[in-house]
């Protein structure tokens, strides 16, 4: 009666041992893709709402200044010294600024993008505007020494769709990251001395010649 169990793992390892190898990538295949399909469905959608600001020049300075300044402010936009003053407007904490708020500039136009990451899209149109509010005070603030002042080029917008994954490409992606992991796993296991590929015949060796030839040869 204590065999039976035994027995039966047994007989279990060795049907799995049975199974042919590409059972075991199509199960690995729909096991990543159940997965990143879950994952896709459960985790929330995300929305992202971008503002401009543009840097102009007086007439005691040059373009090449305005670009420089831009790429500077585009550093000082996610700051603490202008968070704090956007989280005013938009009505979050400085961390939710901190976490959600990109800043992305350009080497050949004086141009500074603030993107804002919510899973409301109001919210990150909210917290787009607020920064780039906040970051033209300041730059008003400095304009007489930098010669440089930031005008909105173009507010943020409510995002109609999500930027986010949707479940069916995190499903694309989970079953793709189960099929080549499995394949990896197939390639990286250890062999049996008998499942070796055929090997090459070994050369055959000609035996001693016979008593009678030896003597016909002489």
């Amino acid at each position: 009666m204590t065999d039976t169990p035994t027995r039966q793992r047994r007989l279990s390892l060795a049907r799995l041992k049975g199974l042919p190898l590409w059972s075991v990538l199509a199960a690995g295949t729909l096991t990543g893709g159940l997965l990143g399909g879950a994952y896709g469905v459960l985790t929330p959608s995300t929305y992202t709402a971008t503002s401009y600001v543009i840097a102009v020049p007086n007439d005691k300075s040059s373009p090449d200044a305005a670009l420089g300044f831009a790429q500077a402010y585009g550093r000082v936009a996610t700051q603490l010294a202008v968070l704090g003053d956007a989280q005013v407007w938009a009505g979050v904490p400085v961390r939710t600024l901190q976490r959600s708020v990109r800043t992305a500039t350009s080497p050949d136009a004086p141009m500074v993008a603030v993107s804002a990451t919510s899973t409301r899209p109001g919210l990150a149109v909210d917290m787009a505007n607020a920064v780039t509010r906040a970051l033209t005070q300041h730059a008003d603030d400095s304009r007489s020494n930098t010669r440089v002042r930031l005008v909105r080029f173009s507010r943020a917008v409510e995002p109609s769709e999500p930027t986010s994954a949707s479940p069916a490409v995190t499903g694309l992606v989970g079953a793709s990251a189960g099929g080549l992991l499995c394949g990896l796993a197939l390639l990286a296991r250890p062999r049996k001395s008998g499942q070796d590929d055929d090997r090459a015949p070994a050369p055959s060796v000609p035996g001693p010649a016979a008593a009678a030839d030896v003597r016909g040869q002489r």
